[in-house]
C-alpha cells in the first residue's frame, strides 16, 4: 500500500469559460487569488473539456476517458459501473476522497432494486467518493443552513436563486439585483465553510486528506450576493462575439438553426423563460456577463479562503491543488447561451495546478500553451499519490509540465464531443431527420484548423488562425477539401488510437498474465504521417 503523506484539494466550478482569469489578461474580470495560485503553480492556458453538458463532461473529468469510451452522453445517462475513476483509484492507495458539492454522475441501474433512491435522480454520486456535503439538485444541506440562519426558504430549489430586487433600478438589468442572502451565507461560502471544518479536523489528526469541492457557480441562474453584484460596470463589459443577427448566425449549420430556437439550461435569471434569449437587449446581455464575472470573482474569494487556511495550518507545502471546470458557457457568443454548441466557448476552460514539491520549483509561474484536457486530471492526481493510472485511461499526467520539463510526443490537438439525442424539441432526432444514434458530433482542433464531424449532418471546418471567432465554415469550399480530408483522417486515427483498451494489451500464456503499457499520447500527426 502507498504511504499516505500528501493531501489533495480538487476544486471544480461549473460552467467557467477558459479566458475568465485576470492572469490571462481578461479586460474586465478580477481573480486575484487564482492569479496568485497560478504564479505559485502552473497555468494551462489551452485547457479543454471533452464534452457538454455537465454529466458527460464530468464523466470524462472523473474517469479520464473520452466520451466515446465512457458513453455517458447526456445528463441522466448512467455511468457504466465498470469504469475506474479518480476516487476509486485513490481508495486503492488507502485514501478517503470526500465530496463537498455534487458530481452529476447518474448511477448504473443494473443490479439495483427499482426502489433504490439513486435510480430516481440524475444528480447521482460518483462511486468511491464519501459525501460529506452532498449538494444535488435540491441543495438540501445549504437550504437547511439558510433556515438555521433565519432565512425563509421554500422547498422549490429554484427559489434559492431569486434576487432581492427591492429598490433596484430595473433599467440596470434583471441580473443586477443581489441575491437575497448575504455573501457569507452563499452556496459557495457554505461549501467552503464545511470543507474548512473537515480539513481542520484532519490536520489536527495529523493524517492526510483528499477533498473534492464542486461549486455550482457560475452556472445559471446568474445571481450573486452583495457586494459582488455591483462589482463590474455593465458599460465596461464587452458585447458578445456574434453575427449581426440570430438569423444570420443560424445559416451556418442545421444544428445552429435548431439550437438558436430551442436553447436549453436553467433560465439566465429567476423568473425568466428559456425562450427569452434571443430577445435580450444590449444592456441586459452586458449585465448578464457582468454578473457572470462577479460569480467567478466570488468563487475566487472562496478559493482564497482555502489557500489562506492551508498556509496557516502548515498544509500548504503538502497539498496538491487542482482548479478547473466541467465545461464552458456561450454567454451570448454566437447568440447562444449555455453549452450545447461546437464553439470554442463551450469547451475552453481554466486549469491551474500547484504541485508543492521541490521537483516543481523549476516550473512555478509557468504558463503552458500545449493542449491539455480534462481526461488528464485523473492521471495527474494519481501520479501525485504515487498510484498507477488504469490502462484504459485516455489522458496523461500533467505533472511533468508543472516541473518545467519538456514533454515529448504530447498531443498536438484537442478533442471533444457532444450528443443531442435527448434534446427537448428534437424528438430523438426526428426533427433533423436523424435517428437517436446519429444525434452526435465529434470535434478536433489544433492551432490552425478545427474540424467538426456530425453523424448525419454536414461537417464544419474552420481556419482558427484566420477566423478565431469561427464564423466562416469552409467545409463547402473546394479549395479546402484536401486539408479538411487530412483533418477527418486525423480524427479517425485519434478515435482508433483511443478505442477502449482495458484488456487489449494483455495476453495470457505460458508466462502467465503479461500486460503492456504503450503511451496513449502520440501526436496524431505522427500517426497519420503528416
Amino acid at each position: 500500500m502507498t504511504k499516505m503523506v500528501d493531501n489533495v484539494l480538487f476544486i471544480t466550478a461549473d460552467q467557467w469559460r477558459g479566458e475568465c482569469l485576470s492572469a490571462l489578461g481578461h479586460p474586465v474580470i478580477k481573480t486575484p487569488h487564482l492569479d496568485a495560485l497560478a504564479a505559485m503553480g502552473t497555468l494551462f492556458k489551452s485547457h479543454y473539456s471533452q464534452s457538454a453538458p455537465c454529466g458527460p463532461a464530468r464523466a470524462s473529468l472523473y474517469t479520464g476517458l473520452y466520451q466515446h469510451n465512457h458513453r455517458t452522453v447526456t445528463n441522466g445517462t448512467p455511468l457504466d459501473d465498470r469504469h475506474a475513476n479518480f476516487a476509486r483509484e485513490a481508495r486503492k492507495g488507502g485514501h478517503d476522497p470526500v465530496l463537498f458539492g455534487f458530481t452529476d454522475m447518474t448511477t448504473d441501474p443494473r443490479g439495483r432494486d427499482g426502489d433504490d433512491p439513486e435510480l430516481w435522480t440524475r444528480s447521482g454520486l460518483l462511486p468511491g467518493l464519501t459525501p460529506m456535503v452532498r449538494m444535488d439538485g435540491k441543495f438540501l444541506p445549504w437550504v437547511e443552513a439558510l433556515r438555521q440562519r433565519g432565512y425563509e426558504v421554500d422547498d422549490d430549489p429554484r427559489s434559492l436563486f431569486r434576487p432581492n430586487r427591492d429598490g433596484i433600478d430595473p433599467g440596470l438589468g434583471r441580473t443586477f439585483a443581489p441575491a437575497f442572502y448575504r455573501a457569507e451565507d452563499s452556496g459557495a461560502a457554505f461549501l467552503t465553510d464545511e470543507a474548512l471544518t473537515y480539513i481542520s479536523a484532519r490536520a489536527g489528526e495529523g493524517t492526510p486528506w483528499f477533498a473534492h469541492i464542486s461549486y455550482h457557480a457560475p452556472h445559471p441562474p446568474f445571481v450573486v450576493p452583495a457586494p459582488y453584484h455591483a462589482l463590474y460596470d455593465a458599460a465596461e463589459v464587452p458585447l458578445p462575439l456574434r453575427h449581426a443577427s440570430a438569423e444570420g448566425e443560424a445559416k451556418q449549420h442545421p444544428w445552429a438553426r435548431f439550437y438558436l430556437s430551442n436553447q436549453l439550461d436553467a433560465s439566465y435569471t429567476y423568473g425568466a423563460s428559456l425562450k427569452d434569449y434571443l430577445e435580450i437587449g444590449e444592456q441586459e446581455i452586458r449585465q448578464i456577463r457582468a454578473t457572470y464575472y462577479a460569480m467567478i470573482t466570488e468563487i475566487d474569494a472562496q478559493i482564497g479562503r482555502l489557500i489562506a487556511h492551508l498556509k496557516e495550518s502548515g498544509d500548504w507545502e503538502r497539498t496538491l491543488i487542482v482548479v478547473t471546470s466541467d465545461h464552458g458557457e456561450q454567454l451570448g457568443d454566437h447568440w447562444m447561451m449555455s453549452k450545447f454548441s461546437y464553439y470554442e466557448q463551450t469547451y475552453h476552460i481554466p486549469l491551474i495546478i500547484r504541485d508543492p514539491r521541490a521537483a516543481s520549483n523549476g516550473g512555478r509561474g509557468g504558463v503552458i500553451d500545449a493542449f491539455s484536457e480534462n481526461v488528464d486530471i485523473m492521471p495527474t492526481i494519481l501520479q501525485w499519490l504515487g498510484l498507477e493510472t488504469p490502462a484504459a485511461c485516455d489522458g496523461a499526467s500533467l505533472l511533468p509540465f508543472c516541473q518545467g520539463r519538456q514533454v515529448d510526443d504530447w498531443r498536438g490537438e484537442a478533442h471533444a464531443a457532444f450528443d443531442f439525442r435527448y434534446f427537448p424539441g428534437l424528438e430523438g432526432g426526428r426533427v433533423l431527420g436523424l435517428s437517436p444514434d446519429q444525434c452526435n458530433a465529434a470535434l478536433l482542433w489544433d492551432r490552425q484548423y478545427k474540424y467538426v464531424h456530425f453523424n448525419g449532418l454536414p461537417p464544419l471546418f474552420f481556419d482558427r488562425a484566420a477566423d478565431p471567432g469561427e464564423f466562416h465554415n469552409l467545409a463547402g469550399d473546394p479549395a479546402h477539401h484536401g486539408v479538411m480530408l487530412d483533418y477527418a483522417q486525423k480524427m479517425l486515427s485519434w478515435r482508433m488510437n483511443h478505442e477502449d483498451r482495458t484488456l487489449a494489451n494483455t495476453r495470457l500464456g505460458p508466462d502467465g498474465v503479461v500486460e503492456q503499457r504503450p503511451p496513449r499520447r502520440q501526436r496524431i500527426g505522427a500517426l497519420t504521417g503528416q
